[in-house]
């Protein structure tokens, strides 16, 4: 075939490389290791690997966000994207240019030889290959899946964090947490400051730390976060080293939610750990974590009625989504539009959401791995509430629109697919000519 041109003609090109496509999961790092030696690629500035279950993407945002408003030159890489490719690779906050992706992937391609990567590990390659060349001051990594075979970890971090730990993926990371810690503690480095913001870790981390001589900290012992006893709005950072440090009358974080004074925590321990190389100041600090949004974490919209878009799609993450919309105040109605795909844990990752939602408007995804609105319906049945489905999420979005009163509340949860699916149309909020709300 001739070489892809447009970008649209490299992502459908990634595709095609691996017999499981886009969609496609191969564990290991072998071939991609391969290909980094082929490319050349060695670590040329401070890097700092983050994963686990929940969390890892506000931390991301977090540093990403810090970093830049210290003046720093920050690359940063993050899956999976919700409108478009170039979300994943980042350039200070910004999605880098098709050109610039182009010519990354042209490079990957010239090196790859006869190696079937999959879509995630060419992206990986890809998105290094566009910080070296715009000559980045930091790199910011997230993990994909798990951590020890991800292909994120071909990249030795000066830095690795590790956020909450749930079940999920749980068919390649095995069925027990013990399993996915240890599986989540593989992006740790002998000597290397190791950082866990799981406020009950699995001892197959802790064990794996040890073993290896990684530098653990651990919430709650070694740093952490105390709520203002005076300012309900304003907490306190701490951190164990040496002579103790703390960080006072730090305003609430951007992003919404009751785990994000702990993602923050993690993301100014890691900070710490690099300020000879990456110092920052509390004013970077301050504006940077007030300043951070994150599309579909808890992003609750203006307006009426309200809407909420939250990229919850396992129990942990579902639960933490309950009690954020426990703490919004008071609704007459909300309306859920959900769509999963059929590899979660669909029955109790919904039930989370028991006694919160009168209606739900449930969606098929047309992806490979989507589940159906019907495969919903069975695990929404004993939970209360209206239950209606649809074709897909803007259908059932636009069914919510119909539904809702001006002190209702619509919440779109599920899947990125999901919240992908309705986000191009969030402001389409307008009623229909003649239309009573219910």
């Amino acid at each position: 075939m001739s070489s892809p041109t447009t970008l649209s003609d490299w992502l459908t090109h990634l595709e095609s490389l691996h017999p499981k496509g886009q969609a496609g999961i191969e564990l290991g790092l072998e071939r991609v290791a391969r290909v980094k030696a082929a490319l050349g690629q060695t670590e040329f500035c401070p890097v700092v690997t983050v994963g686990g279950t929940n969390g890892k993407g506000s931390v991301c945002a977090y540093l990403e966000n810090i970093l830049d408003r210290a003046g720093c030159k920050v690359g940063s890489y993050s899956s999976p994207h919700l409108l478009r490719y170039n979300e994943r690779v980042r350039l200070n906050g910004q999605p880098v240019e098709d050109e610039a992706l182009c010519a990354a992937f042209a490079r990957v391609e010239a090196a790859r030889g006869d190696e079937a990567l999959t879509y995630f590990e060419f992206g990986t390659l890809a998105a290094w290959e566009v910080f070296a060349a715009a000559g980045v001051e930091a790199i910011v990594l997230e993990v994909g899946l798990g951590g020890r075979l991800d292909a994120v970890n071909i990249y030795e971090p000066d830095v690795a964090v590790v956020t909450g730990i749930a079940l999920d993926h749980t068919d390649w990371l095995g069925p027990t947490r013990e399993d996915i810690g240890r599986e989540k503690a593989g992006i740790f480095r002998p000597g290397k400051p190791a950082i866990c913001a799981d406020a009950k870790p699995p001892q197959s981390l802790l064990d794996h730390a040890a073993a290896i001589g990684a530098e653990l900290k651990l919430i709650g012992r070694d740093f952490g976060f105390e709520k203002s006893a005076e300012d309900r709005l304003q907490w306190r950072y701490w951190l164990r080293q040496g002579e103790a440090l703390q960080r006072r009358a730090l305003a609430f974080p951007g992003l919404r939610g009751t785990a994000q004074l702990a993602n923050a925590s993690a993301t100014l321990t890691a900070l710490e750990y690099l300020k000879d190389r990456l110092p920052v100041s509390m004013g970077a600090i301050r504006a940077g974590l007030i300043e951070t949004e994150l599309p579909g974490r808890f992003q609750v919209l203006p307006g009426q009625p309200a809407v909420v878009l939250d990229v919850a799609h396992n129990p942990q993450s579902a639960q933490v989504l309950a009690d954020n919309l426990g703490n919004m105040g008071f609704y007459n109605r909300t309306h859920a539009v959900v769509g999963m795909l059929g590899d979660k844990d669909i029955a109790t990752t919904l039930a989370a959401l028991k006694g919160k939602v009168d209606t739900w408007l449930l969606a098929d995804l047309a992806v490979p791995r989507g589940a159906s609105a019907v495969q919903l319906a069975e695990a929404v049945a004993g939970l209360g509430g209206e239950v209606h489905c649809h074709d897909s999420p803007y259908a059932a979005w636009q069914a919510a629109l119909k539904q809702a009163a001006e002190n209702d509340r619509i919440l779109v949860f599920g899947s990125f697919h999901t919240v992908a699916g309705v986000l191009p149309h969030v402001g389409q909020r307008h009623r229909q000519p003649g239309q009573t709300p219910s």
